[in-house]
This record gives C-alpha cells, sequence and structure tokens, in this order.
C-alpha cells in the first residue's frame, strides 16, 4: 500500500438535505500511480481524474462493495480502468501510459483528445456475484464532463462533477483532486439554479487546491452550508497477490503452460494495476501443470 497522509476525500450533506457533495485531495495517490506505471503527463491527467472521481463514488458504497469505472475512448490512450472499495483503496492503469499530444490552446493537456469518444462504464461489485452496471457515451474525453453526464443519464440523478490533475514542467504532480456534487429527491428548482451560480464564480480545482484550500474549504465554495459527515483516508492498494497469479497461469490450462515451459522455461506475470512483475520457475510451472484445465484468461489482480 502507498499513500499521502494528505490523501483524503470528505462526505457531506447541504441544501438541508436536499443536495449531497463530495470532494478530495488526491495528490499522493496520483502520484504512486504516476510512478507505478511511468505515466506521460496527459496519462497522468486522464488516470488521475478518473481515480480522483472513483474514489469519491467509493465512499457511496457499502461495506465489502467494490466499484471498477472504465472508460473505453477511441483515442490514443486507449482503456482507463481504475477500481475502488468502500474504506478508499484505489488502483487503477490506463493502456497507453506513453501518449503526447500538444497542448490545447489554453495550454492545457490535452484529455479530451487522448481519451476520444467511445464508452464510460461503472459496474458496481455488491457481492455474492450481484453486479450493477451503468454506462453511457463519452460526451468530451474530459473525464469529469462525462461523469456529469454519466449520473444524469444512467442514473437519473442531477449532478455536478470537477477533478484535475496539475502537472508541472518535470512531469512532477503539483496536485489532484475533485468535486462530486448530487441534488437528492425532493430538492427544488431554486437549489439547482444556486448550484450553477456557485459552479460559474469557482475557478479551477486545482489551482484551489494548490492554493490550499481543502476539501472541505472547496465544497463551502460550491454548495451552501455542507456539513461533514464522514472523513475518509485514500490510499493506492492493490489486491494482486501470488497465490492469484498462480490461478491466472491455471486457467491458462496444459497447452498453454506447456508452450511457457518449452519456449520460455519460466514465465513472467505483470498485475496491469500495480505493475508488480511476479516470477514463476520451471518448477513451479510443473506443478501448476500437474494441476491445470482448461478455462479462459482471468483479470489479473
Amino acid at each position: 500500500m502507498a499513500a499521502s497522509a494528505d490523501d483524503y476525500a470528505i462526505r457531506t450533506m447541504a441544501l438541508d438535505g436536499r443536495a449531497r457533495a463530495f470532494a478530495c485531495i488526491t495528490t499522493g495517490l496520483v502520484s504512486e500511480l504516476q510512478r507505478r506505471h511511468g505515466l506521460w503527463p496527459v496519462a497522468t491527467a486522464a488516470l488521475g481524474r478518473t481515480a480522483s472521481i472513483a474514489a469519491m463514488m467509493g465512499m457511496m458504497l457499502k461495506e465489502q462493495e467494490r466499484l471498477t469505472v472504465r472508460v473505453r475512448g477511441d483515442g490514443p490512450l486507449g482503456a482507463i480502468t481504475v477500481d475502488t472499495d468502500s474504506n478508499g483503496h484505489v488502483r487503477g492503469y490506463v493502456e497507453n501510459p506513453h501518449v503526447h499530444l500538444p497542448a490545447t490552446p489554453t495550454g492545457k493537456l490535452d484529455v479530451g483528445r487522448a481519451v476520444g469518444r467511445g464508452m464510460l462504464y461503472v459496474i458496481r461489485d455488491m457481492g455474492l456475484r450481484d453486479y450493477y452496471q451503468g454506462s453511457c457515451a463519452l460526451q468530451t474525453g474530459e473525464i469529469a464532463d462525462d461523469f456529469t453526464y454519466y449520473f444524469a443519464v444512467s442514473e437519473q440523478v442531477p449532478s455536478a462533477v470537477g477533478a484535475g490533475v496539475l502537472v508541472d514542467v518535470d512531469n512532477k504532480v503539483l496536485t489532484a483532486g475533485g468535486f462530486l456534487i448530487q441534488l437528492l429527491p425532493g430538492h427544488v428548482p431554486e437549489d439547482a439554479d444556486e448550484l450553477e451560480r456557485r459552479l460559474a464564480k469557482v475557478g479551477s480545482v486545482t489551482k484551489l487546491l494548490q492554493e490550499g484550500v481543502t476539501p472541505a474549504g472547496l465544497l463551502e465554495q460550491l454548495v451552501p452550508g455542507p456539513t461533514v459527515l464522514e472523513t475518509r483516508r485514500l490510499s493506492f492498494r492493490c489486491t494482486c497477490s501470488r497465490e492469484r497469479l498462480s490461478g491466472i497461469l491455471r486457467q491458462l490450462g496444459a497447452a498453454e503452460i506447456e508452450a511457457m515451459l518449452r519456449e520460455q522455461g519460466g514465465a513472467e506475470v505483470v498485475c496491469h494495476f500495480c505493475s508488480t512483475v511476479y516470477r514463476f520457475t520451471a518448477e513451479e510451472l510443473q506443478e501448476l501443470l500437474n494441476g491445470a484445465g482448461g478455462g479462459d484468461h482471468a483479470d489479473s489482480g
């Protein structure tokens, strides 16, 4: 596990219970994702925004539930996958971490072009093989806009989502974080008008966080009188293990394991989520071969 002592998310209520709002700071988490995957700036921004939003969505989960977010665009980054749980543990990766694009006319990283058009999927694992999946078409590829659209069309919840990652010229993550505001049943039109007015006045999320504004301070600017209900530490944690990777090799089947023994004399398996390399000797593969059967390739981690 890797974490920054400063990484956390808050859950609040506002408008006399007619709205809920979340905010987070994820600088350490995004820095760890960047380090583990060797991300270039635009990939850092795309994965970092997705991870920040997923971390806040994790505060909506019940105990033992998990949430997986997949952004599948046709841009050069390829697919983005982030996985989180109800305890603030987050992991994730991007298919193509080494993408460079010219900056936008405003001088910002061109995440929208890097992601492209496609689909956003949200999969909630409620345990006991019970899953919920929602989806929507990507609108801009800028991540936060796409989540705003997702909540409106897939979950029918009026929402405002913001997320940002500020990367320095030397590729260091200076700050990262975001917010998520949702109007609840019973809200009135004036509530939406007030939130829109406040959102229009607030500038860049990363600029505010870099200036030292806390997640609570950010929400105080965005929603009237938020009451903090929960504060949760956020950290990078992967669920992969040697045992789980052994199981994945076993599921490849006898023919595939025999080919590894014959051609490589061993095997090397890399976890997509944390980039940990697991090496298996010929003797270990032979043990797996003795118990191997047919099967499809499983998810690594």
